[in-house]
């Protein structure tokens, strides 16, 4: 982590407040034994075959392809549980990942569903954030992603989402200017109306009271599923090459064409942002990684090579329409915030705030 993160501070040892902030918060998770990971990881599973006993499913397992989140349906096949997994389909597969999650279903013969988005609205809306010159333009899929998920767990009557969200690969916080609160439908709605006139139709957007619909109404629960175990995602790519003739790609989150286009070249030219930094500060911190390793792996461009750079504007500018003028007039423009437009970042602090404040009441009451 580097001076790119507008707020970052360091202390009298040369150590961040991001990596500080990191172990404060994860370090119990981090240096929990294995035994005691055990011992939950049974308690969580013998819950999930409980509240699934008769369903055709007991927990929903959303896959993009990634290590991840597909070691975590791998782990749950193993230990006995019945996930339908969950794909939701942007347009901008790689051929890659379809391969990966392909290899996948057939050797773990489980369910899998697939939400394709209707390619028309999600451009139009992808047309709006960049028009709106906001950060994250991946918000429409993270949102839209866990819709879905949120959404099939309720048509099944499953009560756990297992996610491949986890401290020890991603536990960082990311600055507040790289990305955006995940849950702002509002934002969406907002920047797609003004930018597009377009309106969600069959976008699968999913906000603040949704979320509280789902959570504590429907209790419907998405569990860091990872956390649980003694995670090492170099251990188990190894696993997945050699059981599941799975084929790694060469930064995180890059099982998507567009978003490792984003990552790899729009969000460190236009917004002066290199999320690789935290990926690999988090790997750094929670020792899967030397800083040395760290080091080399944020040298040059984000790309294995310029040839596959290349391709990938090539790919971006024909789905999307745009002209080289387009893209280079894109980029020329000032970045804009999130918050220059309606969102409902405010409501859900605010919702956060009371129950925290509700959940310390309660806590002091003394038993009478």
């Amino acid at each position: 982590m580097d001076t790119t993160a507008k707020d970052i501070q360091f202390d009298e040892n040369g150590i961040c407040n991001y990596c500080n902030e990191f172990l404060l918060r994860s370090g119990h998770i981090l240096e929990k034994k294995s035994e005691e990971r055990e011992r939950e990881r049974t308690s969580l599973v013998n819950e999930i075959k409980k509240r699934g006993t008769g369903k055709s499913y007991d927990c929903i397992v959303g896959v993009s392809g990634g290590v991840d989140s597909s070691w975590v349906l791998v782990q749950a096949v193993n230990l006995g549980l019945k996930p339908l997994a969950v794909h939701m389909d942007n347009g901008w597969n790689s051929e890659l990942a379809q391969n990966n999650i392909y290899n996948l279903i057939q050797k773990l013969g489980v369910d899998l569903y697939t939400h394709v988005i209707d390619w028309t609205e999600y451009r139009a809306l992808m047309q709006a954030f960049f028009e709106a010159d906001v950060v994250d333009v991946e918000l429409l899929y993270d949102n839209a992603m866990l819709a879905v998920n949120y959404k099939m767990a309720a048509r099944h009557g499953v009560q756990f989402i297992l996610g491949g969200t986890n401290q020890a690969t991603e536990g960082m916080r990311m600055p507040p200017d790289w990305n955006w609160f995940k849950f702002d439908k509002r934002n969406i709605k907002a920047i797609g109306q003004k930018f597009s006139k377009q309106r969600l139709r069959t976008f699968p957007a999913m906000g603040t009271f949704d979320y509280i619909y789902y959570e504590f109404l429907k209790k419907i629960h998405w569990v860091s599923f990872l956390d649980y175990f003694d995670f090492n995602k170099a251990e188990a790519l190894k696993i997945l090459q050699n059981e599941f003739s799975y084929k790694p790609y060469p930064y995180k989150h890059y099982e998507s064409i567009f978003t490792r286009f984003y990552q790899g070249y729009l969000l460190r030219e236009k917004f002066g942002v290199d999320k690789r930094k935290v990926h690999f500060s988090t790997l750094v911190a929670a020792n899967q990684l030397t800083r040395e390793e760290a080091l080399r792996g944020t040298e040059g461009i984000a790309y294995p090579s310029s040839n596959d750079l290349e391709d990938d504007k090539k790919y971006f500018l024909k789905k999307m329409n745009w002209s080289e003028d387009d893209l280079k007039r894109y980029l020329a423009r000032v970045p804009k915030s999130h918050a220059d437009y309606p969102t409902e970042k405010p409501l859900w602090n605010f919702l956060a705030k009371m129950r925290k404040k509700v959940s310390g009441a309660a806590e002091n009451v003394s038993p009478s």
